[in-house]
């Protein structure tokens, strides 16, 4: 940073009395640092009401302890930034953004203190919901130890970002739909350690709605709660993903038990999703506690198709391959199981699973085994689509158990035809030191392979009421295993 100017914004007017609209007197901080090349625009205890603010260059923006800004609740308090040059899909979701940076280098959100959007008081479509952060091709970019509350939209999205570090913040959003905790979207070289989430929607989401990959990004040491996936590569994939390592992280059951969409135990620990063309390449997940999960992990290659814009075509189906899985352990898992599939002639490949122990709930049947799916390529993946079925449209209260809410509609979870593992649509697959049980007794066997090619297990057991796993093991019409 240049300079280390340290600017009050009470000086030019702000007022922390939860009422008085700051918003000029905060810009105006913002832009008298910037214009000296940069410092700290330091808001002190108070409650602070705010409409967009747009981050600068060089500018560090730090919540004091007890310090409270204050989305308002009035959308013309929010002016309209949509990025000038670069495109993608999110240009349809969002106009409005309570903080927004574009093509800004060198800036910052630190502090002890929280960012509350008051999302719970905004509704209607995707432009009428402001995103709370909002940064779009910048460089260095650094979010520290604040509290993020409650958006009307995402939490937070970093879109075509380089250098990105978000470190210990805190995060609850469940005041609306889409309450997304983090978005990393076409970005290059991230960190996101040592936070803590709890989202009605997607978790730690990892995407790429444009054309530009996302990679490099490291997930470390944090816990994430979710109604939807908890840590997520998807669902837009364009431009791919590429060396994403995610380590010594814990999924946990959300502390919030109403549902606005998905469930409460969350639909995945972990997803991988390519459904937008695009590559997925050189995925890690090691060392990852997950509790209570309908499914610990879910990995879907499909072909919804979706473009970067209306005026592009349609993506080609993309691929998977190069995942490696190890050291998990996923407690409290549902009667579904976990899926791992491609599309026929587009395999997932090269997946290695290595040290994981995986217990599930049970409860399946014969029948389960010899029940016939649709491999639904153009829907919108999620751990639940093959076996859902559709009760009736959404009623308030808490859900029934094996029940999840989805897009306006109640919906039933059913069962996998395996209760640990179905591979359907898969290219060299390793299982090393696999232990699956369930709570109860379960008639499916632990692992399915379908149309898989180059299987390999290396027959160690799984324990409760499973059998050894190379005696557990059922093949439909694979080849060369």
């Amino acid at each position: 940073m240049a300079n280390s100017e340290q600017i009050n914004p009470i000086e030019y007017g702000a007022v922390g009395d939860a009422k008085t609209v700051c918003t000029h007197a905060i810009q105006e901080s913002i832009d008298r640092c910037a214009a000296v090349g940069g410092g700290i625009v330091c808001l002190p205890r108070g409650r602070y009401v705010t409409g967009t603010l747009f981050l600068k260059s060089g500018v560090t923006l730090d919540l004091e302890e007890d310090c409270i800004l204050l989305g308002s609740t009035d959308l013309s308090h929010y002016r309209r930034a949509v990025p000038k040059t670069f495109r993608s899909y999110t240009d349809i979701y969002t106009e409005k953004s309570l903080i927004y940076a574009e093509s800004e280098h060198d800036v910052a959100i630190t502090g002890q203190g929280t960012i509350d959007g008051q999302g719970q008081e905004f509704s209607g479509p995707y432009l009428k919901r402001p995103y709370g952060i909002r940064f779009v091709t910048c460089t260095d970019v650094r979010v520290e130890n604040v509290t993020l509350r409650n958006s009307a939209m995402w939490m937070q999205h970093y879109l075509a970002c380089d250098r990105v570090t978000i470190r210990g913040i805190k995060v609850w959003n469940h005041s609306n739909i889409n309450n997304d905790m983090i978005d990393i979207d076409g970005c290059h070289d991230v960190l996101i350690t040592g936070c803590i989430g709890d989202s009605s929607d997607d978790g730690i989401t990892i995407k790429s709605s444009c054309d530009r990959s996302c990679e490099n990004v490291t997930v470390a040491n944090c816990t994430v709660a979710s109604h939807c996936s908890a840590i997520k590569c998807g669902t837009e994939s364009n431009g791919g993903f590429k060396n994403i390592y995610i380590t010594d992280c814990i999924v946990v059951p959300s502390k919030q038990r109403h549902v606005i969409n998905g469930c409460h135990q969350g639909w995945a620990g972990l997803a991988l999703e390519i459904v937008d063309g695009g590559t997925l390449d050189n995925v890690t997940a090691d060392n990852i506690t997950i509790d209570g999960s309908v499914a610990p992990i879910f990995m879907r290659l499909g072909d919804r198709g979706r473009p970067v814009g209306p005026d592009r075509s349609r993506p080609a189906i993309g691929s998977m391959r190069n995942i490696f899985l190890s050291n998990i352990k996923a407690t409290g898992g549902n009667s579904l199981g976990c899926v791992i599939a491609g599309l026929e002639g587009n395999e997932i490949e090269n997946v290695t699973m290595r040290d994981l122990d995986f217990s599930f709930k049970g409860g399946g049947t014969r029948q389960d085994i010899t029940r016939c799916f649709t491999e639904l390529p153009n829907d919108y993946p999620e751990s639940v689509m093959f076996t859902k079925r559709v009760i009736g449209p959404i009623a308030e209260g808490d859900l029934e158990p094996d029940t999840f809410r989805l897009r306006g509609e109640t919906c039933s979870m059913g069962r996998l035809p395996a209760y640990g593992l179905f591979f359907w649509h898969v290219k060299n697959v390793s299982l090393e030191n696999i232990s699956l049980s369930t709570l109860t007794p379960d008639e499916r066997p632990a692992v399915i392979f379908e149309d898989a090619v180059g299987a390999v297990i290396d027959g160690q057991g799984a324990d409760g009421h499973s059998k050894d796993l190379s005696k557990d093991i059922l093949f439909v019409a694979n080849n060369g295993i």
